[in-house]
């Protein structure tokens, strides 16, 4: 008789199931990481031609169907060059990141200005404009004789709170000062809030009151506006193999944690140290209400207790009438139904004496049901 020394399908599985699920761990972590990378795209905040939920494209639409021209620049040169073409409003939407001399040639821009949020050069681009605070982000109501704000209505603003000489609106997230106005935040003004409210209509007044707007958005990383060697970001100065490096470190720590890791067995009754009498808690019991002088709390304890104990007793359903039980009992006991009331449902003892009173009285009902 010959005895097959081959390999089992069970034995090869044994053998290579740490390799499979390593395998698969790998796999995951590579599609994963594709997946952040395809989806890291978070949208160029109030950018007119960013149709993301931070962008706002359908802003820039809107005031387009309104024939209002929309130009995206991104250099204080150009903004310059189209404010030569007549009147315009500037806008600064998310934070400038230019330095003090773009900001005061900005400032000398003639026309109507509308400033976003919290700009690095503010009290140059609107210096008769102080910040005073903090507030937080949600639907308000103008609350002012601004007529754009009036027409709006409610709207979503918030963010930095400002004083100035002129119109102060929605809490003082919107003030105006001359030509220039500025909103403590512009989320009202992203494709993502515009439906809300009356967030179109007062971003649509703002802009809307010339024939051509001068949408300032940051230039882009890597234009020679940030600090680095050639005005490179840091991302770009970083080799291209460092972000599969760390991944794969993080790759190989999750595997050595998985090998060596405890594993847990199953759970083990332990027996307890020490045996608690049932006497002894309800001793215990009664001398934290007795520290606390808890008589009500004891005195709805007691009722309790008798009451669960009784009811079976007398023959009747769940959660009965305080009435049907006091008659129920004073037909059972012979007691007086007064008495069975006031002890059953009525007020707190006022001291110790009259807590030892109504436990002794219950008890005596209880014998007394017991007994008929």
């Amino acid at each position: 008789m010959s005895v097959s020394t081959a390999p089992t399908a069970k034995g090869l599985w044994r053998r290579g199931r740490a390799a499979v699920a390593v395998a698969l761990l790998v796999v995951a972590t590579a599609v994963f990481g594709a997946l952040l990378a395809g989806g890291g795209e978070q949208g160029r905040y109030l950018d007119p031609d960013d149709a993301s939920l931070r962008g706002s494209k359908a802003l820039a639409q809107l005031l387009r169907d309104r024939g209002v021209r929309v130009d995206r620049v991104d250099s204080v040169a150009t903004a310059e060059s189209l404010a030569r073409e007549g009147e315009r409003l500037l806008l600064v939407g998310a934070p400038w990141n230019g330095d003090y001399s773009e900001a005061g040639r900005l400032a000398n821009i003639s026309g109507d200005f509308v400033i976003v949020g919290d700009q690095p050069y503010l009290d140059v681009l609107a210096p008769s404009v102080d910040h005073d605070g903090q507030a937080r982000l949600r639907s308000r109501e103008p609350g002012c004789r601004l007529p754009a704000a009036r027409a709006a209505g409610s709207a979503y603003l918030g963010g930095r709170t400002f004083e100035a000489d002129g119109e102060s609106c929605y809490a003082g997230s919107l003030v105006t000062a001359g030509t220039v106005t500025v909103l403590g935040s512009g989320e009202f003004m992203t494709n993502l809030r515009l439906a809300e409210d009356g967030n179109a209509a007062l971003a649509l007044n703002l802009l809307g009151s010339r024939k051509a707007v001068t949408w300032l958005v940051p230039p882009p990383v890597g234009s020679g506006e940030l600090p680095g060697p050639g005005g490179r970001s840091i991302q770009e100065l970083m080799p291209d193999n460092v972000p599969w490096a760390v991944l794969m470190a993080v790759v190989a720590v999750a595997v050595v944690a998985l090998w060596q890791g405890r594993r847990l067995g199953p759970v083990v009754a332990e027996r307890l140290p020490v045996v608690v009498r049932a006497a002894e808690t309800v001793e215990g019991r009664g001398r934290l209400y007795r520290a606390r002088r808890a008589r009500t709390q004891a005195a709805e304890a007691l009722r309790g207790g008798a009451l669960d104990r009784l009811t079976p007793r007398l023959g009747l359903g769940a959660q009965p009438r305080a009435d049907e039980v006091v008659a129920a009992l004073a037909v059972r006991t012979g007691l007086e139904a007064g008495h069975l009331g006031t002890a059953l449902y009525g007020a707190p003892p006022a001291d110790d004496a009259g807590l030892v009173a109504l436990a002794g009285y219950l008890d005596e009902i209880e014998r007394q049901v017991r007994e008929h």
